[in-house]
């Protein structure tokens, strides 16, 4: 039996998302919360990262960057596995107010490539079954990011489209698989929605800037102003994963509450008749080209 049924087809389609429960097991999620513990610990960051928020996801006006190495260093994560930080992690004088493994908003970008345990997951017979269910002929593999949502301090993650940042054309071949590895709750900040966004296109884009200029990326156009009572919260149980239409708009809250909310989350495109396009913050590298989803 297939692990995505066909109603679970029709409301990803009607809707820009769904969730599916048991993609992983509880002992699943502890491995890979554990693995991220070790690298963690042995991370070795260059300076401090003031990136705030999930960059990828979030308005410029949001966005925190000390110095254009900051910058660098996020527009050059594609093919690499780095480290960045809530801002509110550090006091004035920059020093962190938490430990470390409390201070971090997520590790990203190239997860899926490099540790084994994460590209186990990214590359299962469920994921895999996933994207056939939906038809994805040649999907290959973007992006991945864990995030750590910390006790007290995660922040907001504004409303926003992932095209934006992954922009190719046509739209509509990008998704999102966003795991989670603990329960994510309407207090820890849980995802929200609005069903059927993915309808409307996109407002707005994020480019690379031409090398130089600090930030290294701009905005083309501004994101819309959305309705608060059009969103709906989607918890999700440990284990379970949410598939994101790249069109649909999500946000979640600050997490106010003593709880974490881990998530292992990697996009996908359809690569078939499909444009990536260069102007992308992220671009595929002779070291790492964007890897095929399906393995023999």
């Amino acid at each position: 039996m297939d692990f995505m049924s066909d109603r679970d087809v029709q409301k990803y389609m009607e809707e820009g998302y769904v969730v599916l429960d048991g993609l992983l097991t509880s002992h699943e999620c502890d491995e890979l919360r554990q693995r991220m513990s070790e690298i963690v610990e042995d991370m070795d960051v260059p300076g401090q990262k003031f990136i705030h928020q999930h960059f990828f996801h979030m308005p410029s006006t949001n966005l925190h960057v000390k110095m254009q190495g900051d910058a660098d260093y996020f527009i050059t994560s594609g093919d690499k596995i780095r480290f960045f930080f809530e801002k509110r992690a550090f006091d004035d004088k920059g020093e962190f107010i938490f430990p470390k493994q409390r201070s971090l908003n997520k590790v990203g970008h190239a997860l899926h490539a490099y540790e084994p345990l994460y590209k186990k997951v990214t590359h299962s017979a469920k994921v895999q079954g996933i994207a056939k269910k939906l038809g994805l002929v040649n999907p290959v593999i973007l992006q991945s990011m864990y995030i750590f949502k910390q006790p007290g301090i995660g922040g907001e993650v504004t409303p926003h489209q992932d095209a934006t940042f992954l922009y190719t054309e046509p739209l509509g071949r990008v998704m999102g698989m966003w795991i989670a590895l603990e329960d994510t709750t309407l207090t820890n900040g849980c995802l929200w929605f609005i069903p059927g966004s993915q309808n409307s296109g996109i407002s707005r884009r994020m480019v690379h800037t031409p090398e130089g200029p600090f930030p290294l990326t701009d905005f083309i156009e501004k994101e819309m102003e959305y309705d608060d009572e059009k969103f709906l919260p989607v918890p999700i149980k440990k284990g379970g994963v949410v598939l994101i239409h790249g069109e649909v708009v999500h946000r979640s809250a600050e997490n106010k509450s003593e709880d974490s909310r881990h998530v292992y989350t990697f996009h996908v495109m359809e690569s078939q008749d499909t444009q990536w396009s260069p102007d992308n913050w992220l671009q595929p590298t002779e070291e790492l080209p964007f890897p095929p989803l399906y393995t023999k």
